[in-house]
């Protein structure tokens, strides 16, 4: 199924950006919070190699909440991260970040809602988690007790 994102750029305008100005394919990935941006979305992306000069694998784009500029900002962090996820209608939907409440209409027919982004989970409906690793969003391995 589908993961339904809401980024804050045109992420495909991005992607053709980024990879041409580094020489190499970029991918969206997420937009969530990351630690030193708390309710802030970040647009993540993610390159197979490393950047040759910072060593970073994933960066973010956010606009700033005092300018409304575009920053740009290490990302690897977000490997760190757990995602919850609610099934609607039109795909799985997450929060991006705390008091980001999204509400949507679920795949049995009934509301679903989602929130508190990497803080915290408040959800109606039930949940499945999610995990970013190597660039692509996951559906996390049960540990078996």
């Amino acid at each position: 199924m589908d993961i339904k994102h809401t980024p804050v750029f045109d992420t495909k305008q991005a992607e053709e950006k980024y990879s041409e100005s580094d020489g190499v394919p970029i991918n969206y990935v997420c937009t969530t919070e990351l630690e030193g941006a708390q309710n802030i979305p970040v647009d993540i992306f993610y390159r197979a190699t490393p950047h040759p000069e910072f060593g970073n694998h994933y960066f973010g784009l956010l606009k700033s909440p005092r300018s409304g500029k575009s920053m740009i900002i290490g990302a690897d962090s977000v490997e760190k991260e757990n995602f919850a996820l609610v099934e609607t209608t039109e795909g799985l939907m997450y929060s991006r970040y705390r008091h980001d409440c999204r509400m949507a209409i679920g795949a049995n027919g009934k509301n679903v809602m989602i929130d508190g982004g990497r803080a915290y989970v408040r959800a109606m409906g039930p949940t499945r988690s999610f995990v970013v690793v190597d660039g692509n969003m996951t559906e996390a391995v049960k540990e078996e007790v």
